[in-house]
């Protein structure tokens, strides 16, 4: 089992109440519905547990994808994470996708 973890800042202009309300009817129906995918959150960065200043990033969402391959090889490339990737695209800035592997 694969996690991915990716962080992200909003783009200008795009209002937190705006992308949730994106995230609640667009992005989670569509991702959560990929079978690759076995669970998928959106997390809004509220601020930093220990030290000062702003957190580098507003929002963070994490993936457990059970076949990592399958997914980039077939669902990546395909319409329905191509076209939720445009709309993703147009309201976030600088998007680190990471592949994490649990340490056991």
């Amino acid at each position: 089992m694969a996690k991915v973890l990716l962080h992200y800042r909003l783009k200008p202009g795009v209002t937190p109440a705006d992308y949730e309300d994106w995230v609640r009817t667009t992005d989670y129906p569509t991702m959560r519905g990929i079978a690759r995918v076995s669970h998928f959150a959106n997390h809004r960065v509220r601020g930093l547990l220990m030290g000062e200043g702003d957190p580098a990033m507003d929002y963070v969402e994490l993936f457990d994808i059970p076949d990592l391959e399958g997914f980039t090889r077939e669902d990546m490339p395909g319409s329905v994470i191509q076209g939720i990737m445009g709309d993703f695209m147009g309201r976030v800035d600088d998007p680190v996708f990471i592949v994490l592997d649990e340490v056991v």
